[in-house]
This record gives C-alpha cells, structure tokens and sequence, in this order.
C-alpha cells in the first residue's frame, strides 16, 4: 500500500478511527514490549509480565512500585508526528476517534479529544482506600510504597494483568470500531487481548494495518504498510 492509497481512503472516509498499540510511541523514545531491546526482554528479578499483574502488586507493592519507576513512568516523554498527526485529523473531522493501549498520554497531550485508553493512564494514580487521585509526578517523588493522606496505598490508574479493562471505555472503543468505514490499526503485534480482540467489531470498507514489522495478523487486512508509525503518518496532508 502507498502513502497516497493512505491519503485517498482517509480523505473519502466518512467515519476513520485509529487503534494503537506501543510501536506508536517508540518514536517518542518509549521502549515498546516485545521487540528485542523492549521491556519484556529486560533482566528482572521476576519476568515483567509477573511484575505487571494485579497479585504482584497486590503481594510485593514496593517491588511492582520500583519497576514501575523505572520502566513504565516517562513524564520526559513528548508527542510524536503520529500523536500530532492524529489531533490535526481529529480537528479536521477526518478521524471520529483514537482508542489506545498505551498508558503514556500522549495522545491526549498532543491535543486529541476523543480518546480511549483501554490500559487507563500512568499520568492517574488513585488511593485503593479512599479513591483521591494524584498525579504522576507526586507519587513518584515519593520513595518506596506511596501513600494516601487517609494511609492507603496509591495504585497506578493501569490495567494490570488479572484485571478487567474498564467497560465504559470498552463501550466506547467497541462502538467507535463498529460505526467506522475505515480503521487503522498501527504500532502494535496485535497479541494482547482483550484489546487485540477488537478489530473483530469492524464492519467497515478498509481495514489497515501500519507496523514496523509483520505479524500474525497480516492476512486479515485489506492493506498493509510496514513502517514507523510516525513516519507515515507524518506524510498525510490535512
């Protein structure tokens, strides 16, 4: 598929939708999770995946806390041309809605509106106890476990393995999936479900996918252009 293919359908479309996943914002200097140099082939003391689960947190707190820090809170993180790219559609009414996996905020940062993090967000933290939310750069100022005014212990406002995504932002991204004719699916390997799952709701005309490198999905898109994401999407015209 051609850039020019890209800018056609989206140009005609009535209804464009733009489904994410981490490969969105490695060009922000965010390390995504399954490649070679990605978060998931880092030495831990336990494998990431185990880290990120709701009975690790719950069952060695400062320890999910101390990884957390490390690899998943980058608030020096800036937008890319995808993020900039898509709130330009956005505003043009060319793109209906960004649904993510990310919990970075970059979408949101780079001006998009209509966005849903199925993953919520690292930017949010809340008190398991009392529910007041604080803001990433307060907790992570914060050595060890931070705590809540009310002495309850602050969770970061993600999903974690174990737990259920949030089923307002599912309704959302589900609907915004099945009234769209063109979606483009980009910067992820498609193998985290429950989210992978979602493309299954398109009934639309153009089915996309942008990615650096191939998956095991491939064969169920009408058009393919591997690639960074930026990278092509900086090259569409508003």
């Amino acid at each position: 598929m051609t850039i020019e293919k890209l800018q056609n359908i989206i140009d005609i479309s009535n209804s464009t939708v733009f489904f994410g996943g981490a490969g969105v914002s490695t060009e922000s200097g965010l390390p995504d999770f399954r490649s070679p140099d990605g978060i998931y082939m880092s030495k831990q003391k336990y494998p990431p995946e185990t880290m990120l689960s709701h009975t690790f947190f719950m069952e060695h707190t400062e320890e999910f806390w101390d990884f957390y820090r490390n690899m998943l809170y980058c608030p020096e993180a800036k937008p890319n041309a995808a993020h900039t790219k898509l709130a330009e559609l956005e505003k043009a009414g060319k793109l209906t809605a960004v649904i993510t996996q990310n919990i970075d905020g970059l979408h949101s940062a780079a001006g998009s509106k209509n966005v849903f993090e199925l993953h919520g967000s690292a930017l949010r933290n809340y008190c398991m106890k009392c529910g007041k939310f604080y803001s990433g750069d307060e907790v992570m100022a914060v050595k060890g476990i931070p705590k809540c005014t009310c002495d309850g212990t602050i969770k970061p406002d993600v999903v974690l393995y174990e737990e259920s995504l949030d089923d307002e932002t599912v309704s959302g991204a589900i609907n915004a999936i099945a009234s769209a004719d063109t979606l483009i699916v980009a910067g992820t390997s498609l193998t985290v479900y429950p989210a992978a799952g979602f493309i299954r709701y398109f009934r639309g005309k153009n089915l996309i996918l942008i990615n650096r490198d191939k998956t095991a999905m491939d064969s169920a898109f009408s058009h393919i252009i591997h690639g960074k994401v930026g990278e092509i999407m900086n090259k569409i015209k508003v």
